[in-house]
Formats: C-alpha cells, structure tokens, sequence
C-alpha cells in the first residue's frame, strides 16, 4: 500500500496543461452537459499532474488543485451569472464578479485535495490508497452552496446507480472514482513507470460488477414492492410566468393556477392537486387551521401548494417560503416552512448586520428560516415536501426522511430565475438520486419546468418542458421503507476520514 512519489520536473505548461483537461472533462461529464463517459477518466490527467508537482514546491500542488476545481466549477456553474444577475439585481459586472468569488472559493475544495494529497504522498503512501479517501472527505465535507458529487454524472445510468440506497452518492462516486485510479494505474503501467497493478484491476472490476449486480437485483424487488402499494393520482399544475410577473400579475397567476386545475380534473378523478413553491404571493395565516376557500374557489381536490405565510414576532414582521396542505373540506391544518434559505435570493450573508446590502439587492428577500422539518398530512398519508433546492441537499434530506417517515416527497419549486439555462435540468437530474436513497416517489412541481414524478429507482416517469405551461398528470405508489442509508447516512464519508486519519498517523509514527 506504499510507494514512493516520481521524479519529474516536467515544464509547468504541462502541469497546468493536464490540469485544464481534467477540469473540461469532468465539468462535461457532470449532469448539465451530460456526457457520462468522461466521468470515468476526468480524474486521470488530474493525478497525473499532481504527481508531476510533488517535486515542486508546497504552493506548486494547492496551485495545480486550485485551478482544477476552480475550471470545474465554472464550467458548471456558468449558469450562475445569469441567475445573480436575476436573482439578486445586480448588475451583469458584479453578477460576473460574484460568480468569479464564488469559483475562487470552490477551487480550494480541490486546493485542499492536492494539500492532502502531497502530504500522504511525501509519507510514503500510493496514489492507489489514498485518492478515493481524499474525494469522498472533500464532497462530503467541503462547504457549498450547491453540492456537486462525481457520482452525478451517472444519473441516468439505473443499475451503477441503484447502490446510492446503502451509501449515498458517496458509494457512486466511489465506483467512479475507482475506475478512474484503474485506468491511471494502468497507463503508468504501459508507461513501465510500476508493476501491473491487479490489485487495483481487481477491485475496480469487483465495483463494477457489484453495482450492476446489485443494481438488477434492486430494480425487480423495488418494481415489485411498486406493483403491490397503495396509489395516489396527483395532477401537476406548471404555470410557466415570468418570476416577477408572478408577483405583479398574482390575480391572473391564480387564475391559470385554477384553471388548470379544472382541466385536470376533468379528464379524470384525482387524490391530490399539486401548485408550485410561491403559486400564493399574497400573505397568508400561521395559526392552524384556517378556511382556504378563497384559493381553492369551486376546486374540491385537496391541494398542496406554496406561498408565503408572516407573523409578527416581538414587533418584527417575519416572512416565511411556506408549504400548505389543503384537504378536500378546503381547511389548511398542516404546513412546511423552507428551513435551508437560498443566499442572495431568500437572504444575504451579513445582511442583517449591514443592512445597506439589501440597498444594493433589490430583488433579495428577507425570508426567515423554518424550525422543524415534519410531513405534511393528506388523511393517512404523510408527505416530506422539501422546498427549493432542499431536493438536492442528501443529508438535509435524509434528516427530513428519517424525521417524517413519509411516504412520498413532494418537492416544490420556482426555478424561473435561471431563465433558458441548464439550471432547471440540472436541478431535476441532482434530485434523482433522494427518490433511489430512500426508495420513494419524488414528485416536482415547478412555476416554469421542469416539473417531473421520478419513481423509486431513480427513473424520470414524467416530465415537462422548460419555459412551458402544461400540466402533468401520474398515479404514485405510496412507500414507507427505510434504507440503508436513510439509517447510516454518509458512512463512506466517516470511513475516509478515519482512514485519512490513521494514514497520518502512520506516517506520523515513521518520522520518529
């Protein structure tokens, strides 16, 4: 499990050179553009480079690691300028401005790789042992507004991917990050730089089968367990207008948002009617129960939908991006308040301490955060209805999951602020992976697209366009099962920092 690093003082062009390509390759193998294939090699000109800077000094490796992660980044975020610029109103200058911070600051993610990486290999141990331990730490560690896993990029793989029930995205991107240090192992190889490595062989061949295997086996029993459980006919409401529009036309939004609704229940007898986050912009009542029929009219489906609730609390008005549960008498007696607010649009940092900032973001709410994360009701059916982007965050959602106990999570969100951008698809693609996690129907009802029922096993059943108004009708199956990880959570995250931990210590121990 030890090796000695290589001696090379290759030019740094092409240090920095096979930097940039790992960088491209896996911001295109990532879910926005989609090209699964360069996920299994991204990794693979990256270790490369940081071998040839082992030579070189301290600020040489975090520099190499720095620009890896800060390319990757803003080749998949470059969506972000538009959406600060909307989002926030800024203009487009501090929009781009922002969006560089914002990539400088993901960059050390890998910045830190590379440090860790120098360090366990100036101690003695191999690339083999210590790469994956390394990218499992920095995803599942890391600080980000917006998670971003390798094992995304096999979203619309079903068997490989069917293994995230036992240990998250963490256990995908283990098998990817696997194949990777594979194929590296076997270039130095064939470049009569070591021995065959057929240990490595073996254990990324090992992965790969387990996950196909695996991955069959689930898809009959889930499909099973589908066949035989309780079902709920949902129509999905998708009103596509303008993010202001939304606030300064709120009568004809409701309106679309009823007549649509009609038009779904005439075509057939539904159990429940599904709005977007936001279809209700006027305030709304905290105290529960409460009468809605001046929002349902002469609707008699319950309905889920989104709005905004505010108190008084101490004299301070407090807004709150809230989740409502109709029943079919039109009484709201259950709600969900957004407990993860998105910066610059539902608060800014330091805002409250500098409130000039506001000033200078006009568009910027001042939600407040909610305190609990319970289920909705729809009689005995208890539902989990992340907001937002809380469909994308695995552990807030497993928190909500093993809290609630649901049997279906409903996921409500306005996604109109990132315009005609891969944003939408990437938001629908990163959620797939909390339906196969925890073995349930994730159901997404959006203003503008893309509003989707993805099933259990992580298939997308249907879907909208972007930018469209339509409606979507599908009958769901009721599951209540726990999961391995739902019960363990991020284990492959703890396992690589203990032995991250204990490959410090060792080499620790060496020294003296």
């Amino acid at each position: 499990m030890t090796g000695a690093p290589t001696k090379s003082l290759r030019p740094l062009y092409q240090v920095y050179g096979l930097s940039f390509v790992a960088a491209v390759l896996h911001f295109l193998g990532w879910a926005g553009f989609g090209v699964w294939p360069f996920a299994i090699v991204c990794m693979v000109p990256f270790f490369t480079a940081l071998e040839l800077g082992l030579d070189r000094g301290w600020h040489h490796s975090l520099a190499v690691g720095w620009f890896y992660g800060a390319v990757s980044y803003a080749g998949g975020y470059h969506w972000l300028v538009e959406f600060l610029e909307v989002f926030s109103g800024y203009g487009l200058a501090l929009s781009a401005f922002f969006f560089v911070a914002f990539c400088i600051y993901l960059g050390f993610d890998y910045a830190l790789y590379a440090a860790l990486y120098r360090t366990l290999r100036k101690g003695g141990w191999s690339t083999a042992a210590i790469a994956i331990p390394i990218l499992l730490l920095m995803e599942w560690g890391y600080p980000a507004l917006f998670p971003t896993y390798l094992a995304n990029s096999f979203h619309m793989l079903t068997w490989p991917t069917q293994m995230a029930d036992l240990g998250g995205p963490l256990l995908v991107t283990a098998l990817i990050g696997a194949v990777n240090l594979a194929i590296y192992e076997t270039w130095r190889w064939r470049a009569k730089r070591r021995e065959a490595p057929k240990l490595l062989w073996g254990i990324a061949a090992a992965g790969v089968l387990f996950s196909l295997g695996y991955g069959a086996i689930r898809v009959h029993q889930i499909e099973a367990r589908m066949a035989d459980a309780p079902v709920l006919r949902v129509g999905i409401v998708q009103v596509n207008m303008g993010i202001f529009a939304k606030w300064e036309e709120a009568i004809e939004g409701h309106r679309r948002h009823l007549e649509q609704s009609h038009e779904l229940g005439a075509e057939d007898e539904l159990d429940l009617l599904i709005w977007p986050e936001s279809a209700i912009v006027r305030s709304l009542p905290r105290k529960l129960p409460w009468n809605g029929d001046r929002i349902r009219r002469d609707l008699k489906t319950p309905i889920l939908f989104g709005g905004v609730s505010t108190e008084e609390v101490d004299g301070e008005r407090k807004i709150y991006n809230t989740v409502f549960s109709m029943d079919a008498d039109g009484m709201v007696r259950s709600t969900y308040d957004k407990t993860y607010l998105l910066m610059f649009g539902e608060y800014l940092p330091f805002g409250e301490t500098f409130p000039i900032l506001y000033d200078l973001s006009p568009n910027s709410g001042r939600f407040t955060a909610g305190s609990h994360v319970r289920p909705v009701t729809l009689g005995k059916w208890r539902i989990s209805t992340p907001v937002c982007y809380e469909d994308i965050l695995a552990g807030f959602t497993r928190k909500m999951v093993r809290e609630a106990k649901p049997h279906v999570m409903i996921n409500l969100t306005n996604d109109a602020w990132f315009g005609d951008t891969q944003e939408p698809w990437i938001h629908l693609l990163l959620s797939k992976y909390r339906a196969i996690e925890h073995r349930r129907y994730l159901v997404r009802s959006t203003n503008s697209g893309i509003s989707a029922v993805i099933d259990p096993l992580g298939r997308v059943v249907a879907k909208s366009g972007l930018l469209t108004r339509e409606n979507l009708r599908a009958d769901i199956r009721m599951l209540d099962e726990d999961t391995v990880y739902t019960l363990l959570g991020d284990w492959p995250g703890w396992l690589s920092l203990i032995a991250i931990g204990w490959m410090i210590i060792r080499r620790r121990d060496a020294a003296r």
